[in-house]
């Protein structure tokens, strides 16, 4: 303690409380505003459930307003470092800062020890609150507002092993409940069984699968043993779990970290074509967080030095980049799931962008 005490100063203190001041302050004026906004959007679907405020309350704007301050973190983050060192640069408070030699990459330390700190929280939450808040979300929106989406998936075909491959020809999530379901055994190239049913249905309380209407074709070369299970149902253990089939495209963000490489190693036997939605899911949690640190070096480099006008240009300025960070993340994720980009690269390219730029801006600084 002592020696962070001596390498941080009063004016460090004074940025870091600035710093995190600003950004606690439009954090809560971002949160009123969604609320607000979310609120008469959603207000028809929550008079048709019948929903009481408290369940509104627990039930959806616990999940939801997490998300959405992780979401909107980067603009939140960029505007409180524009607006107040803009408002510092514009009541001469740097200049005297850099004259009494404070280099300009000193002057940043305590911008990035904020950052850090933002970094931290956002990584966390990231790893060990969105998840859980996230099942709230998107259990609620998929059955109150999200009612007249479809419920079922159609055509599935999946590779649960190396020797195994089935196939539904509808699932109902809302029911657990699937239709004309097939499992094909193989030996290598040679089919060895063949299981069929009228009907797949989950268990929740045996976790397992209860077969209806089936029959099993036992297959050893030239010999084949049929046993029928006609009006009849079976209990059977299969690597796969009803939100493998599930039409909604908010599943992943449910998952906790361990759930999520699990279903990654799955998936990369599976094959279903998700394998992207998944590490860009995973790789995003850890690497997202970076942006405070990017958005930080590019909003001192615009706002450190005194301009006509005051605040405003900046933070106009400041505004404009940050939302164009959001859309860039946007875009970049749908290149990477519906596109051919590697998840990774499109996790990291909007932070090497603006990094890049950030450096540029630094070096354009006065100093």
């Amino acid at each position: 303690m002592d020696i962070i005490k001596d390498r941080i100063k009063i004016i460090d203190w004074y940025i870091i409380s600035k710093y995190l001041g600003t950004f606690l302050y439009t954090l809560t004026l971002f949160i009123v505003i969604i609320i607000i906004f979310d609120l008469s959007e959603k207000l028809d679907d929550f008079l048709k459930s019948n929903l009481s405020l408290w369940q509104i309350m627990t039930l959806y704007y616990a999940g939801s307003v997490p998300y959405y301050v992780n979401m909107l973190s980067p603009l939140i983050n960029f505007i409180a470092v524009i607006f107040f060192t803009a408002k510092m640069a514009d009541q001469t408070e740097i200049v005297p800062i850099l004259s009494g030699g404070v280099s300009f990459n000193r002057f940043l330390m305590p911008y990035f020890v904020s950052a850090s700190i933002i970094f931290a929280i956002n990584l966390a939450s990231n790893l060990y609150i969105l998840p859980y808040t996230n099942q709230l979300k998107n259990s609620f929106e998929n059955t109150y507002v999200k009612t007249g989406a479809p419920s079922s998936k159609n055509n599935i075909h999946m590779k649960l092993d190396n020797n195994t491959y089935i196939f539904i020809d509808n699932f109902d999530n809302k029911s657990n409940i699937g239709t004309r379901f097939s499992l094909d055994n193989f030996k290598g190239d040679v089919l060895t069984k063949k299981l069929v049913a009228d009907e797949i249905r989950w268990d929740s309380l045996k976790r397992s699968w209860k077969l209806v209407n089936y029959s099993v074709r036992d297959i050893q070369g030239l010999k084949e043993t049929l046993t029928s299970g006609s009006g009849q149902t079976k209990d059977t253990i299969l690597d796969m779990r009803p939100d493998d089939f599930s039409p909604y495209d908010n599943i992943y963000e449910n998952l906790t970290g361990k759930e999520l490489s699990e279903k990654i190693k799955k998936e990369k036997i599976r094959g279903s074509g998700v394998l992207n939605d998944l590490l860009f899911e995973q790789y995003k949690r850890y690497l997202h967080p970076l942006s405070a640190f990017v958005l930080t070096l590019i909003g001192v480099a615009l706002s450190s030095r005194k301009v006509r006008g005051g605040v405003g240009l900046p933070l106009g300025i400041g505004i404009i980049l940050s939302f164009a960070y959001i859309v860039f993340n946007q875009f970049a994720k749908m290149f990477s799931i519906k596109g051919s980009m590697p998840p990774l690269f499109a996790v990291m390219a909007p932070t090497i962008f603006f990094g890049l730029l950030g450096y540029y801006l630094l070096r354009k600084a006065p100093k």
